[in-house]
């Protein structure tokens, strides 16, 4: 069963009397814990792709299921349950909360969006902290850790709630070489403990090299498609 699946996908932006077709005609299908990457170059369509499947945004045409959910059809309130409750999303500038220590940023998301209590919301904080190599950092504030360091604990803020799916947009565009392959080993360490998907926009070699299935696209169309199958320990 594909974890997502769009169909003849389409976003269409209106700017005044123009019409802007970000996605045009869009078909794919990602499997369960893939490492996934729409890549091409700005205005290619690859972020817009990552909101919808998001529920950040809703299709213009075409159906988008997302674990077994047809987001395309949902209110913008369900959007917004849905992916409170299985979606997690790492940015390139990282969207800490400033006032936050790197364990309350972690923790925020289950605090506004699931019911857990506060000794089941310490103990996958820590889980957590422990899995990204934080919990010696966990009283920090973003504004006292590296970039390498604000990645690891948006990793974890983006996992914190048992996210089946996590979108990236562009998470290496603000590390360096060696921090950005230290970050795509972290991810890759988490899909394969938790079964976590990733799914990446970029036009970062790196990640493009990392990614086990790739979707070039270009003006909104998706020009090829190019993977390998997912190592055995994806699916343990």
């Amino acid at each position: 069963m594909s974890l997502v699946k769009a169909v003849q996908l389409e976003k269409t932006y209106r700017a005044g009397d123009v019409e802007v077709h970000a996605v045009r005609g869009v078909d794919f299908t990602i499997e369960p814990a893939s490492f996934a990457a729409f890549v091409g170059p700005s205005g290619s369509g690859k972020s817009t792709l990552l909101n919808m499947i998001g529920c950040l945004d809703a299709p213009t045409a075409g159906t988008l299921t997302v674990l077994d959910t047809d987001v395309s059809r949902l209110s913008r309130r369900s959007g917004a349950e849905f992916r409170g409750r299985n979606i997690g999303f790492v940015f390139q500038d990282f969207n800490l909360i400033p006032v936050l220590t790197a364990y309350e940023n972690i923790e925020y998301p289950l605090i506004m969006v699931q019911q857990w209590s506060a000794g089941d919301r310490a103990r996958r904080v820590n889980e957590l902290l422990k899995a990204v190599g934080m919990a010696d950092q966990a009283h920090k504030r973003p504004d006292q850790m590296s970039g390498g360091q604000k990645q690891r604990v948006a990793v974890a803020r983006a996992l914190v709630a048992n996210s089946k799916l996590v979108l990236a947009d562009e998470p290496t565009a603000n590390l360096d070489h060696d921090t950005a392959y230290r970050i795509l080993g972290l991810m890759r360490a988490m899909r394969d403990e938790f079964g976590t998907t990733f799914i990446f926009s970029t036009h970062d070699p790196k990640i493009m090299a990392e990614a086990e299935v790739t979707f070039t696209l270009e003006d909104g169309r998706l020009q090829r498609e190019a993977g390998q199958p997912v190592p055995e320990a994806a699916h343990a």
